[in-house]
């Protein structure tokens, strides 16, 4: 497994990632605690270290089930958390939170959930608009000192934020969703994190399965998962998104491979500086994933896919509610 820099403060991570969300919460893939772990522990086995999960996921569930899964394992894993989305059991969101108290207490929680002594990369998953990003960093910056926390990153922030909280603090990474599928990041954000030589972390870099090739109507989404309630899943948009993967599915075939493959030799191939955390609960779909940092794509796979998804070419916003990102 390649390993690749974070930041240059000397976080390095696999070259893939593994968001560990959807075990616990948001898709409704019916997985087991059991079979959940058991595809943490493949990763591992294939070389993938870096973990990616978060206090808002189930809420709280989720960092206890990654904890369950590294005990005995700690030094296999690169950890990252994040605090800012403030949940309740049976709620969505209550709202956002950066105030310098709350980022204490929800380390302190964070660490006691996933059973460690310090997190790798603690994120501030989304910027507080009530709160000074220099409070909120500087707050983060003081678990760095103690200890608790080695490397801070920043969620969904803008280039402006960005620059802000770099001067308080190194920011190591940035996570902000990135894929044929969401390119908004590359004309203001990714210029910004390379001049400052700040790592970026790509979520969702499946499109949320659509780039999979594996939804084929608004019906294959299981009732109760929250991409039903996501714009770019919705009626017309469903079909002509559909569309775009077809494009994608014609290029997997012709290079014998998976649509998730070329999805993720794409955003590989778009720099060293970017890592993909693609989400799965089953063991194959690690194998499949990894089979993309194998798969070179030819010059003209490569236009074909750029020209295809240009900006405004994916029909639907990323979120119902966008108020909340890029800030």
């Amino acid at each position: 497994m390649k390993h690749v820099s974070l930041g240059s403060q000397g976080l390095k991570v696999s070259r893939l990632g593994l968001g560990c969300m959807g075990m616990s919460d948001f898709y409704k893939s019916g997985v087991t605690e059991h079979s959940a772990i058991r595809t943490i522990h493949h990763a591992f086995e294939k070389g993938l270290n870096f973990l990616d999960t978060a206090d808002m996921y189930g809420p709280f569930t989720n960092e206890e089930l990654v904890g369950r899964a590294i005990k005995g394992k700690r030094d296999q894993v690169v950890l990252a958390t994040k605090f800012g989305i403030q949940r309740a059991p049976g709620q969505r969101s209550m709202g956002i939170n950066g105030r310098p108290e709350y980022v204490k207490k929800c380390c302190e929680d964070s660490l006691q959930r996933l059973g460690v002594d310090s997190i790798d990369l603690y994120y501030q998953h989304r910027v507080d608009v009530k709160v000074p990003i220099e409070e909120t960093v500087g707050a983060m910056a003081n678990l760095v000192k103690e200890g608790k926390v080695k490397y801070l990153g920043l969620s969904e922030a803008s280039p402006e934020t960005l620059r802000k909280a770099h001067k308080v603090h190194p920011i190591s990474a940035l996570q902000t969703e990135y894929s044929l599928w969401s390119r908004d990041p590359e004309d203001l954000i990714l210029p910004t994190v390379r001049e400052l030589g700040i790592g970026f972390v790509a979520y969702s870099p499946l499109g949320r399965g659509f780039l999979t090739g594996r939804l084929h109507s608004f019906e294959d989404i299981p009732e109760g998962d929250f991409r039903r309630n996501h714009p770019r899943f919705q009626g017309e948009n469903f079909l002509r998104n559909l569309n775009l993967v077809h494009r994608v599915e014609y290029i997997a075939e012709n290079r014998e491979a998976t649509p998730a493959q070329v999805s993720l030799a794409w955003l590989i191939a778009q720099g060293e500086d970017i890592v993909p955390i693609p989400g799965t609960t089953k063991a194959e779909r690690i194998d499949e994933n990894l089979g993309a940092l194998s798969l070179r794509l030819s010059k003209n796979d490569m236009e074909e896919l750029t020209n295809a998804f240009q900006f405004g070419a994916v029909r639907g916003e990323r979120y119902g509610d966008m108020s909340s990102v890029n800030r």
